[in-house]
């Protein structure tokens, strides 16, 4: 009898052993597991990216302090400038509220480094010079902060430049930049942007500082419409106007509208008449945004933490009354045929007389188009002249907090129109008579009179005489 040698008998108990133990059923029986041969995937998330990056460690610190780890490490896709530690050195040299990221409350902090994240995986060779939004939400009413993208030389976003780009990660793109990218104010957004050279000139020239003093303000919202450097050049200023309130005709104060905000209506602007009134603004949004029936919104919706700026392409001259009824033709263009009617006086010329040469200022009751659409026969000649002359007050800006029950005022025609208070509104009886002339829109303040639209031709009492 042969004899079994004892390693040999050992393996084979053994093997018996895993083959049983591995041939189990679900009621007790051991079962065989699989092994996965797949190796696990090594992490490669922006995060990550950061992490294994010398230069980026303050970054990571500033991350975790902001608590968006989690974010960037999510499936994005995201697209990252990411500042090195010298930008954020020197970021916190030029701040003297903090010495350290500690020292910086975490919710601003966080929108900083928000300020640097853009959705989607935007790689160097797609960035073009222009506006993207950011994914912070300190832009003003709690709107995505506007980055510039400037691609003429490298890349450059608002003032930082891209030094290293395209660092790829699983869930988007690293771009390293020479600054922290600070969040911008309206000053700061004209200054970005080469094609707006001319403005910031016009708003410091000689060392003004009022209108960047003023649109710095992180206590007040303003829109502002920023001509282009094309259209400041062919701006000729051929009516002599001051500079500052030209300036100031581009500036609304209290709201950020945004152009969805924006209806075919007026708003008020920082220029003045020469009583303080401030002027006027005419938006059309038939096709685009329009101004005053001259200068067109080329680049909307740049947002900062004070306010928006638009890009507009010719400068916003002081509007006339003559201006104002050429913008609205939705409510005024039958009004402007009658002026400009063959055998007509030269209205137009007499309405654009500036302040204080006879006959301005100007008060004009400008009919809507549905005024003349309910006369039963538009008057000719100078039966014409006289009714238009009969809805203009000269030598007077009366704006509606002027009126007072029962006054009465003289028209170019020479009749006079009389005011009646009812509640808080006026309505106006015309030289022939005739009461209820309801005022539909007041105050549409220009630089040499004011606008109420009516919703009535007033009749003077000479024409009814004829």
């Amino acid at each position: 009898m042969k004899s079994v040698n004892l390693k040999t008998l050992s393996a084979l108990f053994l093997t018996l052993f895993l083959f049983v133990s591995c041939s189990n059923d679900d009621n007790g029986a051991p079962q065989v597991k699989p092994v996965d041969p797949t190796p696990p995937v090594e992490s490669n998330t922006i995060v990550d990216v950061a992490s294994d990056t010398d230069d980026l460690s303050t970054l990571v610190a500033a991350v975790t302090k902001a608590g968006l780890v989690e974010t960037l490490q999510g499936d994005g896709a995201f697209t990252v400038f990411a500042p090195t530690n010298d930008a954020f050195q020197a970021f916190l040299d030029a701040n003297d509220d903090f010495s350290s990221l500690d020292d910086i409350p975490a919710e601003a902090l966080k929108q900083v480094l928000l300020n640097h994240v853009v959705g989607g995986e935007n790689k160097s060779s797609s960035l073009a010079t222009g506006y993207i939004a950011s994914s912070s939400t300190a832009g003003v009413d709690g709107r995505a902060l506007s980055l510039y993208v400037n691609t003429a030389d490298g890349v450059m976003v608002n003032t930082a430049t891209v030094a290293t780009a395209d660092v790829e990660a699983s869930n988007g793109v690293v771009h390293i930049v020479d600054q922290v990218i600070g969040l911008p104010n309206i000053v700061d957004h004209a200054t970005y942007n080469p094609g707006l050279t001319e403005l910031v000139g016009a708003l410091t020239a000689d060392g003004n500082t009022t209108f960047t003093d003023l649109l710095s303000a992180s206590d007040q919202m303003f829109t502002v419409f920023a001509p282009v450097n094309d259209g400041f050049m062919a701006f000729e200023n051929s009516d002599g106007h001051e500079i500052n309130n030209v300036l100031s005709n581009h500036v609304i104060s209290g709201a950020a509208l945004a152009a969805a905000d924006l209806s075919n209506s007026y708003g008020n602007t920082l220029a003045a008449n020469d009583d303080g009134d401030n002027l006027s603004i005419y938006f059309n949004t038939d096709d685009g945004v329009t101004l005053n029936g001259e200068s067109t919104v080329a680049i909307a919706d740049i947002v900062a933490t004070n306010g928006i700026v638009h890009a507009v392409d010719t400068v916003i001259d002081l509007p006339t009354v003559v201006d104002f009824a050429v913008a609205d033709s939705g409510n005024f263009s039958a009004l402007v045929g009658a002026l400009t009617a063959e055998g007509q006086p030269d209205f137009v010329s007499i309405l654009s007389t500036p302040w204080g040469t006879d006959p301005a200022p100007f008060t004009v009751f400008a009919p809507v188009n549905g005024a003349f659409e309910a006369l039963d026969a538009v008057p000719e000649g100078a039966a014409l002249t006289a009714v238009l002359q009969h809805h203009v007050i000269a030598g007077a800006n009366v704006v509606s907090g002027d009126l007072t029950d029962g006054l009465t005022a003289a028209t170019l025609e020479g009749d006079e129109l009389t005011f009646n208070a009812s509640g808080e509104t006026f309505t106006i009886t015309d030289g022939a008579g005739n009461a209820g002339t309801n005022i539909a829109v007041a105050n549409v303040q220009a630089i040499n009179g004011v606008v109420h639209a009516v919703d009535t031709v007033l009749i003077p009492n000479t024409t009814e005489e004829d």
